[in-house]
């Protein structure tokens, strides 16, 4: 995978790098992996704007994407490499031997042809492979990490992420994951190993304001240029300081204030981010 470059015949081409999509395999989705995707603008079911900064964009079909691993002990083949516009990472199309197909989230160095399992026993610890995490060795990198036994993958799952599996003790495991937290995750929890690919996405530049309009995302102000019905730093002559603390619209403190509220998930952070 690389990054390529452009000749600045124009503003937006200066500075910015893009994809060379070298890495891909197939330029077609699996029609019977995809769905409608309807924009909603940010807008509730009230038509009121819920997400600030969302519309537009290219129009998309979500692909469905396998983040259980339920297809337990049946071999797969990565039959493509193809790129996802929902998602940051690229995700490969697994043939398994019954004629079932699956997207799964492609991890780093998987190519074409390579085969895959997924198993409540133990397996080759090779990338693309899921497995119960207590079937994985300590020092493993990982991704697709679920929180619940079953309820599928919800941790490190962008372009480059992974976790490392730091111990094992009785029913749970100590992982690290990529802010740095270290997280207890139950020992029958499944995970993928590996690291996932599209590493380079963190040198990709956007280059011009179109661009970004692309990807659904519309233009924001500071809060201080708004007026003082819009924002609490709003308002005052000329060009000013706020006159506060950095807030949201609504008051809330911006840098380094605790939001976090979910006191049943406590006991099993044992090192936060920061």
């Amino acid at each position: 995978m690389g990054i390529k470059t452009f000749n600045p015949v124009t503003a937006g081409l200066r500075g910015r790098a893009g994809y060379t999509f070298e890495e891909l395999t197939g330029d077609k989705p699996y029609r019977k992996l995809l769905v409608a995707l309807h924009k909603s603008g940010g807008r509730n079911n009230r038509g009121r704007i819920a997400v600030r900064h969302h519309g537009g964009g290219h129009k998309r079909k979500y692909r469905i994407i396998d983040f259980r691993r339920d297809k337990l002990d049946v071999p797969g083949v990565i039959e493509t490499i193809e790129y996802d516009p929902n998602r940051t990472p690229r995700i490969a199309r697994v043939k398994y031997r019954d004629g079932d197909r699956r997207y799964i989230l492609a991890p780093l160095g998987v190519r074409k042809g390579d085969a895959v399992l997924s198993t409540d026993g133990e397996a080759e610890i090779l990338p693309g492979n899921a497995l119960l995490i207590k079937n994985i060795p300590v020092g493993t990198t990982i991704h697709n990490v679920e929180m619940s036994p079953g309820r599928g993958g919800q941790l490190a799952r962008t372009a480059g992420a992974s976790a490392t599996l730091m111990a094992k003790e009785n029913e749970y495991a100590l992982l690290k994951l990529p802010s740095g937290e270290l997280r207890k995750i139950h020992v029958t929890c499944r995970a993928t190993v590996g690291q996932l690919g599209n590493v380079e996405r963190a040198n990709i530049k956007i280059g011009k304001a179109g661009r970004t309009r692309w990807l659904g995302w519309r233009p924001h102000v500071r809060g201080t240029v708004m007026n003082p019905i819009d924002h609490p730093l709003g308002g005052g002559e000329g060009k000013t300081k706020g006159g506060r603390h950095p807030v949201t619209p609504w008051g809330k403190p911006t840098k380094g204030y605790k939001t976090r509220r979910n006191k049943r998930t406590q006991k099993f952070i044992v090192k936060r981010r920061k």
